[in-house]
């Protein structure tokens, strides 16, 4: 998958030199994050202007339509985690009201699907990485502060300030011992 600043993602496989399908956003809101879910079946788009966006991956259609898009966050949705199935999703992002760190349901209408919304990361967060075997969620914000989140008991569990500037990147070791983080600096 390819994301543009104009809200377009495009689909490749390595043998073809063309695009398979293209993936048009409503709106031109500008490509923030793109991941496939574990089954590879669905791919999720996030936007800057708050959006999340699901596909699914085996359409042929010239334009087709996400099965499920709506908007996260009221500024910007940064990045996001499939959690189970992909039927449970976590997103990260920046919120009028500091909901900065979200999780959904995408199996019940829009109106409800909000399941819990942590009040954390002034200035909104950055990144997310989902820890399933400890079903912990860990964020990183604008201002250098991780959050670490048990999504089970769907309450923060440690806040500390891994950085001075705004935590970019965040990786996760395959037996979750540990995690690493990046800054802007």
């Amino acid at each position: 998958l390819t994301g543009a600043q104009d809200g377009s993602v495009r689909m490749f496989e390595w043998t073809r030199p063309q695009q398979l399908v293209c993936f048009q956003q409503a709106g031109n809101a500008r490509v923030t994050r793109m991941y496939f879910n574990s089954q590879g079946n669905k791919c999720g788009v996030a936007d800057g202007e708050g959006f999340l966006s699901i596909w699914q991956v085996n359409q042929t259609t010239c334009n087709p339509k996400p099965y499920l898009s709506w908007q996260c966050h009221s500024k910007t949705t940064s990045d996001f985690a499939f959690i189970t199935s992909s039927s449970l999703v976590a997103t990260s992002g920046q919120s009028n009201d500091n909901r900065n760190v979200c999780l959904w349901d995408t199996l019940v209408s829009s109106g409800n699907s909000l399941i819990h919304a942590f009040t954390c990361h002034d200035h909104g967060a950055t990144v997310l990485q989902y820890a399933p075997k400890h079903q912990l969620l860990i964020s990183g914000g604008r201002k250098g502060y991780i959050c670490i989140f048990d999504i089970r008991q769907r309450q923060i569990l440690y806040t500390f300030q891994a950085h001075e500037s705004a935590v970019k990147a965040l990786a996760l070791d395959p037996s979750e011992d540990y995690f690493v983080t990046g800054s802007a600096e």
